[in-house]
């Protein structure tokens, strides 16, 4: 038997813009409900190291860190539900939105925080050293490859990107692209050749990832030259995959309007989408930053929106109610 939930304020994904929403709509009174959808956490649950979200002097761990942010939002007030949804109706409010397991889930106003995914090569031997030297997040991981050899995976705007950051903590960077030239803005690629950091390797995609050492990790990576096959093995500690992001988005395409890439458009300095009372916080809108901190800090611009558009809704209710 499906049942039918109801909040003032219904928060659609479970990372740290999701939570951060959850719990500053609790302490406002909406009563929010939060639909965790197929990872719950997002990708932090993922993440063994964490050292730059503020207020740890120590490397605290993704998963705890995300317990305790789940924590908070169901000690000041949100129900956490464990469902996927499957289908949306944005066309009047409440939203009603479905889910995998028939539950219905309506809200006077929704938040999206369905997050983006790194895009990954797909390699058995990425997957065994994820978070043991593989990582796609050289803004989130590059400070403990210090003084060590690191490579990036890639050819775009991401890949050049994260090859000028890593400069900030390796003297040895190496571009590892399948083609002969990238894909990248031309001022992107005169920085990166104008630095004595980073060298390129033209022609050339991985393998797969060689693992070693005590305790195991990273240790190489296997490449294959595209032109001529022949193989190679650059030694590294480090490997940053970058050849993008996907947002969690396709559910809503056609409800909301969404940009080249997928994610959701905004109005700017808000959360505010194409469909009044319904708001989009974290990496499902943010294709720039990606970091726990941003996600965190947009959730809460998102309820805070959310506030203010049921407060300004509520009181136009009862002004016609009154004429």
């Amino acid at each position: 038997m499906s049942v039918t939930h109801h909040t003032r304020m219904l928060v659609l994904g479970s990372g740290p813009a999701g939570l951060s929403a959850a719990i500053y709509g609790a302490r406002a009174g909406m009563e929010p409900i939060v639909v965790q959808g197929i990872q719950p956490g997002g990708q932090l649950m993922t993440t063994t190291d964490v050292e730059n979200y503020p207020g740890f002097r120590d490397v605290v761990q993704g998963p705890w860190l995300m317990g305790e942010m789940q924590a908070q939002a169901e000690h000041v007030g949100t129900r956490m539900m464990w469902d996927t949804i499957v289908d949306v109706d944005l066309t009047r409010r409440p939203f009603r939105l479905t889910g995998d397991s028939g539950d219905v889930y309506e809200g006077d106003v929704l938040v999206i925080a369905t997050g983006a995914q790194a895009r990954w090569l797909g390699l058995d031997s990425e997957e065994l050293l994820k978070g043991k030297g593989v990582s796609a997040c050289a803004t989130c991981d590059g400070f403990f490859y210090r003084g060590k050899k690191v490579a990036v995976i890639g050819g775009g705007n991401t890949a050049v990107e994260e090859a000028l950051y890593l400069t900030n903590h390796s003297d040895d960077v190496t571009i590892i692209h399948r083609r002969d030239s990238f894909r990248a803005e031309r001022i992107l690629q005169q920085r990166l050749f104008a630095s004595d950091k980073i060298s390129v390797l033209w022609n050339k995609q991985v393998e797969r990832f060689v693992g070693g050492g005590d305790p195991h990790g990273l240790v190489g990576i296997e490449l294959k030259d595209t032109v001529t096959g022949e193989l190679s093995m650059l030694d590294v500690d480090g490997g940053f995959v970058a050849i993008g992001h996907h947002p969690a988005t396709e559910l809503f395409r056609g409800h909301v309007a969404l940009d080249e890439d997928g994610y959701i458009t905004v109005e700017t300095g808000s959360t505010r989408t194409s469909v009044p009372g319904v708001f989009a916080c974290g990496d499902v809108m943010d294709k720039v930053y990606r970091q726990a901190v941003t996600a965190a800090g947009t959730g809460c611009m998102a309820a805070l929106d959310a506030e203010r558009f049921l407060q300004a809704a509520e009181f136009d209710e009862l002004a016609e109610a009154a004429e």
